[in-house]
């Protein structure tokens, strides 16, 4: 009987009594929807770095590979540390004459940790868009102190200006909704000046001759366009910061006709310009696509968005062109034209395509006015600022690569070792590895197979 009783008390004593929480209210509830939709935004935004580390790859060739993905993910890595620390606070801090902020560093007296997980991401996308364009050439540590340079400081004074709500651009009246400027056209400017100073890669020019250096896995880059063609709709749907019934459709209504006119563009442009359907620009025509789109996003109509996609069809395969062989600008996966190009037409699309300040809606011309001043400064501040900082690195120690590193590639000198280990896979152990020295020729066609090498060299 003892014991019974014992055993009963002890289940009385460790059983929990039920505690029952206050019932949620609407506006609770709405909260809670509202923080979900930002933070799924937040890991859709996340998951489009699998994208550029695809596509910059893809586009890219295979003895740069493993430098391409570790540049990716010491990119989102160092950015986030460095907008917790600084840069929050610099671009959401409270504003000193309408510049910089001055307050909110490390998030001292910040409550909504949603919206910097959010921008965090946004910091990070900007950076990680010079990574491609100065493939295969630039130093690890080179890469990462100008990163450091961009998302501690420049990036979070462009976003000041234009999203904190009192910078001066956006008292202008500017719009950028989800960031063809203060993202994209900042990352591509910041792009643009470092392969400036960094010059083209080895054997891209050779008197008035353009030479294709071929990216080693189109279907890789594929992949790539896809995932940030799905990212994209966090990236923009996301930026309404709320689960808005109304908001949200039309905003990834938007940017899925805004991508889809400019695949369409891209491919029809290429088949009439050059008879074949180019896959490279063609898939960099998505992106265009995206990019034009962001800043309007929400207050452009569907109509609108088609013909602003359309144009960004053409402009990036325009605008490639015009860098490959005009500009002499080496750019191995078209990220200037892509992000600077299709992001300056998408800002400004805003002045023609608004149904609020359009000039197609009856309201003049001062938005595009407003919209190009916005521009012209974020291009400005952005080139000396990225021009001087790194012309300044390179004074101190060169951040390129040496003539036998780069034709070596960057995965072997800069890492040790290798994303692919053909030799493991093609040969046997009884098989003679060949000896022979490549060329210049060869080393930029690697897949020619040997025996047919040799015959040419002979």
């Amino acid at each position: 009987m003892f014991k019974k009783s014992l055993l009963l008390f002890l289940l009385i004593s460790f059983t929990a009594s039920p505690v029952y929480a206050a019932s949620p209210t609407v506006e609770s509830l709405e909260l809670s929807v509202n923080l979900v939709w930002l933070m799924f935004g937040a890991v859709l935004v996340f998951f489009m770095h699998a994208g550029f580390a695809m596509v910059e790859s893809g586009f890219t060739r295979s003895k740069n590979t493993l430098n391409i993905l570790m540049k990716n993910f010491l990119t989102i890595s160092i950015a986030a540390i460095l907008f917790f620390i600084v840069g929050y606070g610099i671009m959401f801090g409270t504003s000193g004459g309408s510049f910089i902020g001055i307050d909110g560093f490390m998030l001292s007296g910040v409550e909504d940790i949603g919206f910097f997980v959010f921008q965090a991401m946004f910091v990070a996308t900007c950076a990680t868009i010079m990574s491609g364009a100065v493939a295969e050439r630039i130093k690890l540590g080179s890469y990462v102190f100008i990163v450091v340079a961009i998302t501690a400081f420049i990036y979070p004074v462009v976003g000041h200006w234009i999203w904190q709500g009192d910078g001066w651009i956006s008292a202008l009246g500017f719009s950028d909704f989800a960031g063809s400027t203060v993202v994209h056209l900042t990352g591509a400017v910041a792009a643009f000046m470092v392969v400036l100073i960094l010059g083209p890669r080895i054997g891209k020019y050779k008197g008035n001759k353009v030479n294709v250096i071929q990216g080693h896995s189109i279907p890789l880059g594929a992949l790539g366009v896809f995932i940030l063609w799905l990212g994209w709709f966090g990236f923009n749907g996301g930026s309404t910061l709320a689960a808005d019934p109304a908001l949200v459709p039309m905003v990834i209504g938007t940017t899925l006709l805004s991508t889809s006119a400019s695949l369409c563009a891209s491919a029809l442009y290429t088949k009439l310009r050059f008879k074949k359907v180019d896959a490279s620009l063609s898939m960099n025509g998505v992106l265009g696509g995206l990019v034009g789109i962001t800043a309007g996003a929400a207050e452009i109509t569907l109509g609108g968005a088609l013909i602003v996609g359309f144009i960004s069809g053409i402009l990036l395969v325009e605008g490639i062109r015009f860098l490959d062989t005009k500009l002499r600008v080496d750019d191995p996966v078209g990220a200037i034209a892509v992000h600077g190009i299709c992001g300056i037409w998408g800002t400004l699309a805003i002045g023609l395509f608004s149904t609020s300040t359009g000039l197609f809606y009856g309201n003049g011309f001062s938005q595009l006015g407003i919209q190009a001043i916005g521009v012209v400064a974020v291009i400005s501040w952005v080139a000396l600022s990225v021009g001087g900082f790194t012309y300044m690195l390179n004074k101190f120690s060169p951040i390129r690569v040496s003539r036998d590193e780069e034709i070596a590639g960057l995965d072997f000198t800069e890492h040790g070792s290798n994303a692919y280990h053909f030799k493991d896979n093609l040969l046997d152990e009884n098989t003679e590895i060949p000896t022979r020295s490549f060329g210049l020729a060869d080393r930029l066609n690697q897949n020619i197979p040997f025996e047919t090498a040799s015959k040419q060299s002979s």
